[in-house]
């Protein structure tokens, strides 16, 4: 057990990992068997990280011997280039590989200058330089690099992005104030204020005046910025059925701390609002980061909803979902709208990220995958799903589930996979 261990570390796995892939007895037979392969010497970092990462990953082991001697004649030599051996493999389980097919579905040998990147990216701005000079730095630079890595697949992503940035800074110069500051969110009515002749009125007063500014029940696509799908109509006659019209809000707190003034804003229009129009308001914990929620929050909250002279219609859980939630994940993932990702934490880190090297791959992977992340096989930080949309704040594909092994106060340990 040391002996491996020891084995495992020599390859760049943390202590932690080496230790969490021993427990993976499947997965500690093929990496001992893929270093076997690779040989004991000259197993850099970068090497073993690809090594652990097709080990992990590859389901026909009968490749094994082929994939780790790629690997150690430095054929593949990416996550990206991996990431299509795998899918070449499992395309031709029939022996003979033929090792032409296989090199060129893989990008071995392919050498992408600085001089394709810089061309590639220049038609890429150029393309979108009347948005980019009108939105300067709050445009979505992720769509930049999206363009310019699907133009040259094999390509360094972190040659591309110094490109992006330096050509973006040359076109733009560089950020002034105004680009620093937040993008302007879309314009909600702010009650608190004097602007609806509020002076002088209760709280409840001001609420019922701005409650006659919304729309009514059923009217929700009216609303600017509202979404319309050919099935819009008919899910609001169906939400019409289920509620008789009722006007039905919620408050949604996350229980990791006592509330602030913006809370007790978000409350009064909430449940006040529900109230001016005979309605009801949930009080609906998202109870899903098991890391930093207590149960004296918990008592808090509800405690500070009645301090401020209210009852809630009835008391919920994100957690009450938790199954609901992941069948609609793999819903999401055999629609091709969500895939297993396996990018660090500090890669996903700001707007501008390198798209996932893994975004495309098959629906039929992701769901295995998907299914091994419930089922506790994969350490912290290991994978993630993600879900294919970019946000209206510029950010690309972000993750709606991660694995983690702190036991929820609720459910236990039953969910090693826990939506975000």
């Amino acid at each position: 057990m040391a002996d491996t261990l020891t084995l495992f570390t020599s390859i760049g796995l943390s202590e932690q990992k080496a230790k969490e892939t021993l427990k993976n007895e499947s997965l500690s037979s093929s990496l001992k068997e893929a270093q076997r392969v690779h040989g004991a010497s000259g197993v850099d970092k970068a090497m073993g990280t690809l090594l652990y990462s097709m080990a992990s990953r590859l389901k026909d082991t009968k490749r094994l011997a082929f994939l780790s001697e790629s690997i150690a004649q430095r054929k593949i030599c990416t996550e990206l280039q991996l990431a299509a051996a795998l899918d070449f493999v499992k395309g031709h389980p029939q022996d003979p590989i033929n090792q032409k097919e296989f090199d060129e579905a893989c990008g071995v040998g392919v050498v992408i200058t600085p001089e394709q990147i810089e061309e590639a990216v220049e038609a890429v701005i150029k393309k979108h330089k009347d948005q980019l000079l009108k939105e300067r730095y709050h445009f979505n630079m992720g769509l930049l690099m999206g363009e310019a890595r699907s133009a040259l697949k094999w390509a360094d992503g972190k040659v591309i992005k110094n490109e992006v940035d330096m050509q973006v800074l040359h076109l733009l110069g560089p950020k002034t104030e105004a680009d620093l500051e937040k993008k302007p969110k879309v314009k909600v009515l702010h009650f608190w204020s004097d602007a609806v002749s509020g002076e002088g009125k209760s709280l409840m007063e001001q609420l019922r005046g701005e409650a006659l500014k919304f729309h009514k029940p059923g009217e929700n696509y009216t609303t600017e910025g509202y979404v319309v799908t050919p099935n819009t109509m008919n899910l609001l006659k169906k939400h019409l059925e289920f509620t008789g019209g009722q006007i039905r809000t919620r408050f949604p707190p996350e229980p990791n701390g006592i509330l602030h003034i913006g809370h007790a804003k978000a409350i009064n229009f909430n449940f006040g609002y529900a109230k001016a129009n005979n309605g009801i308001c949930f009080l609906r914990y998202d109870d899903t980061n098991p890391e930093k929620e207590e149960e004296k929050y918990f008592t808090a909250i509800k405690d500070m909803v009645e301090w401020l002279g209210y009852k809630p219609y009835a008391i919920t859980h994100a957690s009450d979902n938790f199954h609901q939630l992941y069948d609609l994940a793999v819903d999401l993932i055999r629609r091709g709208h969500a895939y297993v990702c396996h990018q660090k934490g500090e890669e996903l880190k700001g707007h501008n990220v390198p798209q996932s090297p893994w975004r495309d791959r098959p629906i039929e992977e992701s769901l295995v995958l998907f299914e091994r992340m419930k089922k506790g096989l994969f350490a912290e930080g290991e994978a993630t799903l993600r879900m294919k949309m970019v946000m209206e704040d510029g950010k690309m594909d972000p993750v709606a589930y991660r694995i983690k092994y702190t036991p929820h106060h609720r459910t236990g340990d039953e969910w090693r996979c826990q939506v975000k």
